[in-house]
C-alpha cells in the first residue's frame, strides 16, 4: 500500500515546515538549555500530537455513525482544510521571536519533566494544531473507508506522518546552531507559502472526491 505511506509523508511534511510557536521553542530549548532538553521537548510535542490523533479520530468516527453520508464528513474536512489552507497562504503573520544566544543550562531530572510537559501542553493548547489533525482525521478517514482495510490505512498514513515530524524535529535539535541563522523573515514567509498551498491543493482533491459520493 504505497499510497497510504505517500499520503503520510505529505501530510508529515506539512506539519513539519508548519511556521509556529513549536518551531521556535524547538530551537530555542535547544539552543538555551542543550541538545538533550530539546530531545525532551520534541518527545512531549510527539506524545501531544498522539492524543490529538487518537481524540480526532474518535470524533470522526462518533460522526461517521452519526452521519450516513460520506459525502458530509469529505466535505467538513475540506473545508478546514480550505480556511486553514487560506489562512496560512494570506493572513498569517510571520514572526522571529528571539531565540537567545546564552550558554548550555545543566538540566536535572525533575528539569526535563518540566521541559517534557511544556511541550505536551504547548503542542495541546494551540487551537489550530487540533483543528489540523481535526480536518485531516476526516480527509483520511473519507478515503480509509474506500478500501479494503480502513484501520490498515490510517495506521499506515498517520503512523508514517508522525514518525516524519520526530524525525524533522530532531534533526531542527541537532542542526539547531546553524537552523538559526537562515531562519530570516524572508525564509518564513516562502515556507508558509508553499505550506498553504499544498493545504489548499489537498482541499481541492478532497472536495472532488466528495463531489463523486
Amino acid at each position: 500500500m504505497i499510497a497510504p505511506i505517500i499520503k503520510g509523508l505529505l501530510l508529515g511534511l506539512i506539519l513539519s515546515i508548519s511556521i509556529g510557536p513549536v518551531i521556535f521553542a524547538i530551537l530555542k530549548q535547544s539552543l538555551t538549555n542543550g541538545r538533550k532538553a530539546g530531545y525532551t521537548f520534541v518527545a512531549g510535542v510527539s506524545a501531544s500530537d498522539i492524543t490529538l490523533l487518537i481524540i480526532c479520530n474518535v470524533f470522526t468516527a462518533l460522526f461517521t455513525l452519526v452521519l450516513t453520508h460520506k459525502a458530509i464528513i469529505a466535505m467538513l474536512g475540506a473545508g478546514f482544510l480550505l480556511l486553514m489552507g487560506l489562512y496560512t497562504l494570506i493572513f498569517k503573520k510571520i514572526t522571529i521571536d528571539s531565540l537567545g544566544d546564552e550558554k548550555e543550562k545543566t538540566m536535572r531530572k525533575r528539569d526535563l519533566v518540566g521541559v517534557f510537559v511544556s511541550g505536551y501542553l504547548m503542542n495541546t493548547l494551540n487551537p489550530s494544531v487540533f483543528l489540523f489533525w481535526f480536518a485531516w482525521t476526516a480527509a483520511i478517514g473519507t478515503n480509509a473507508s474506500e478500501t479494503e482495510n480502513p484501520m490498515v490505512y490510517k495506521l499506515l498514513v498517520f503512523g508514517t506522518c508522525l514518525s516524519f515530524v520526530l524525525v524533522s524535529d530532531l534533526i531542527k535539535v541537532a542542526l539547531a546552531g546553524f537552523l538559526r541563522p537562515k531562519l530570516t523573515e524572508n525564509t518564513l514567509v516562502w515556507i508558509n507559502r508553499i505550506s498553504g498551498i499544498i493545504i489548499l491543493i489537498f482541499s481541492a482533491a478532497l472536495f472532488y472526491s466528495a463531489l463523486k459520493y
